[in-house]
């Protein structure tokens, strides 16, 4: 050792009379003397090599300290008295502090999926009741009220599995909605061959908050036109279609059923409507129907003009 900083000397408890003139190796109670550090100084004095961020612990009479070192030849021209400049940075505070993010991160992330486990169990056994109970009931409107608060759990359960998936980052919407999909046809569509939905869907990703939304708007949408565009043993198709350019967005639900009758345009918005307009006033879009000649189109739109 040629010289060391005041920091080194009070960092590691030593006294520069105990250090000048002693080998490295020597210093302390002979905790430096570490095989691979020996190795890497002599590559990095040799000009093989230099150290860049090497991490080690230095184990002495104390808990270990975790330190990074950097080391580079000096070059001052003189080949007999070969010189290394040699820095050490104490890290032990940083990785204890890293590691417990890392053990709360964890922590959490166990804590979050046992929470989704529950949340999808519960929506589950909500499911399955309201389902024995609208096969007990007698009334044909409770039944019907029952399979709709069923179709609104199994979808809210969908939701939750898919955001569950997407661990609360940008949501892919294409799988998203062809999920969704998926899941309300199962549980409303008794013959496939009759009414098909398809899901028409741009590469767009949306974070976690706004794909709720949409969603659910998707749901109440669809399960609108299984509802009422298809009566009897009519058959047809229902488009979900959603494109986005820069910030502006359009998605849209239509059918090519029987289409809104006049004598309903007067009529109280019921639940699935209202559902609609305040989820789109959340995501301050605009919504609106027209008639498909046939069937009804549902469109939900936003742009920068709709928010000023």
């Amino acid at each position: 050792m040629i010289a060391g900083s005041t920091s080194f000397y009070a960092a590691f408890g030593l006294q520069p009379q105990n250090v000048v003139g002693r080998p490295l190796f020597k210093l302390g109670a002979g905790e430096w003397d570490v095989p691979q550090l020996r190795s890497l100084l002599s590559t990095t004095l040799s000009g093989l090599a230099r150290i860049e961020a090497y991490e080690m612990d230095l184990k002495g009479d104390a808990a270990p300290r975790r330190l990074v070192l950097n080391a580079r030849k000096l070059d001052y021209g003189d080949t007999e008295q070969v010189r290394l400049l040699l820095t050490i940075s104490d890290v032990t505070e940083a990785r204890i502090s890293e590691k417990l993010k890392d053990d709360l991160l964890r922590e959490k992330a166990i804590l979050l999926q046992e929470l989704q486990h529950r949340v999808a169990n519960s929506l589950q056994i909500i499911a399955s009741v309201l389902m024995q109970s609208a096969r007990r009931v007698q009334s044909e409107e409770a039944r019907s009220h029952l399979h709709d608060a069923h179709n609104r759990v199994m979808s809210i359960a969908t939701l939750q599995q898919q955001l569950a998936a997407s661990r609360l980052g940008a949501v892919e919407l294409r799988g998203y909605f062809q999920q969704l999909c998926e899941s309300l046809g199962a549980s409303m569509i008794h013959d496939d061959a009759r009414v098909s939905i398809t899901v028409s869907v741009d590469g767009s990703s949306v974070n976690a908050d706004i794909s709720v939304s949409l969603g659910l708007i998707v749901t109440e949408l669809v399960i609108n036109a299984l509802k009422h565009a298809f009566p009897g043993d009519r058959g047809g198709k229902i488009l979900v279609d959603y494109h986005a350019q820069a910030s502006d967005w359009t998605l849209s639900v239509s059918d090519d059923g029987i289409g809104t009758p006049e004598t309903l345009a007067t009529t109280k918005p019921g639940l699935g409507t209202s559902i609609v307009e305040a989820l789109a006033n959340q995501l301050e879009a605009i919504v609106e129907t027209k008639g498909g000649h046939p069937g009804t189109r549902v469109s939900i739109t936003h742009t920068d003009a709709s928010i000023r």
